[in-house]
């Protein structure tokens, strides 16, 4: 039986969001995977009509019909709103809209007409302005497609996979916050999403240290003492192969990254630095302990180049190829 197609969410309507989409359609549709986007299809024409894409789109009744339409056209499912948008100006207009497209997503998934999800990047200053009770996306799905948890952002492109410890938080916060518990929680979850997900049976982590060197031995600071190695020490208890804790400075070298199949590091940017460098257009972002499958570009809404031709869709079809390799893993 064949998988069901992907659902590409709207996104951020006066972002990048449809243009990405066509290109992705563009670069998918002889060999796949199938999606189909939830969208308003009046708005999509628009679009192709001001930035020249030259992508047929067929406006589908339900995810069914995708597969079928997803060689020829870019199947497009009715949000069920008239989206007016202007590239590059966002509006609380279309907030009702961007919701609804995820909250269809979701559903489509839960009940098997979607594989899984994929989310064009939305404006949250917009959906807080329209009332908008979650920080973003992850905690949007938490709530509706909570799973097993805990759930955490990894980023990963073919080179590197990396889950911050602590995210979206100062610096000076994100070493406060830091604890044992933590560590373990979020490293814990890694471990059992890369077997479920990507098929790795006996996953790696690489833990990283928070200071320089490590720490060198407490002479640079004691958080690797007093934090990290008794979370890697309940981890190894617990079974899993974690290793460290590891120098920032060289552990995203080609050879040691060889020998680990995800870091966990301490703060976000210790994270995210390394895997752009390497990728920085085909970085996906992964919401691990979902319920369903959850993938979305490593990139914003970009308003400042929407609406000009000028956007790279790389990192979503990165995000729909491994949204479609996780649910062929996890269906194994």
């Amino acid at each position: 039986m064949a998988s069901a197609p992907l659902a590409v969410t709207m996104g951020e309507p006066a972002g990048i969001g449809g243009e990405i989409t066509f290109g992705a359609w563009d670069a998918l549709h002889k060999a796949g995977p199938a999606f189909f986007v939830i969208d308003d299809p009046a708005r999509l024409v628009d679009l192709r009509a001001l930035v020249g894409a030259r992508v047929p789109i067929e406006t589908i009744a339900s995810p069914a019909e995708a597969a079928a339409v997803f060689p020829n056209a870019l199947p497009a499912l009715p949000v069920g709103h008239d989206v007016k948008s202007k590239p590059g100006k966002p509006s609380t207009e279309t907030a009702a809209a961007v919701v609804r497209s995820i909250e269809m997503a979701v559903r489509f998934a839960q009940d098997g007409q979607a594989s899984g999800i994929v989310t064009n990047p939305i404006q949250k200053s917009a959906l807080y302005d329209a009332g908008f009770k979650y920080p973003g996306h992850t905690e949007f799905l938490a709530a509706h497609a909570p799973g097993d948890g805990p759930h955490i952002m990894m980023l990963a492109c073919p080179d590197l996979r990396v889950v911050p410890v602590t995210i979206h938080v100062s610096l000076k916060d994100a070493i406060a916050g830091l604890t044992a518990d933590l560590i373990v929680a979020q490293a814990t979850a890694t471990a059992r999403a890369l077997a479920s997900d990507f098929g790795i049976v006996k996953p790696r982590l690489a833990i990283a240290g928070l200071n320089p060197h490590a720490g060198e031995g407490g002479a640079m600071g004691r958080e690797e003492i007093d934090i990290i190695m008794p979370a890697l020490e309940r981890l190894r208890a617990a079974g899993i192969d974690a290793r460290g804790p590891m120098p920032p400075d060289t552990m995203f070298s080609a050879r040691a990254r060889a020998g680990y199949d995800a870091a966990i590091c301490m703060y976000h940017d210790q994270g995210l630095i390394p895997l752009k460098t390497l990728d920085v257009d085909g970085g996906v972002n992964v919401t691990l302990g979902l319920s369903i499958v959850r993938t979305s570009p490593d990139h914003g809404t970009a308003l400042d180049i929407a609406g000009k031709g000028e956007a790279h869709c790389g990192s979503l079809v990165a995000a729909i190829r491994m949204a479609a390799d996780i649910a062929q893993s996890r269906k194994n």
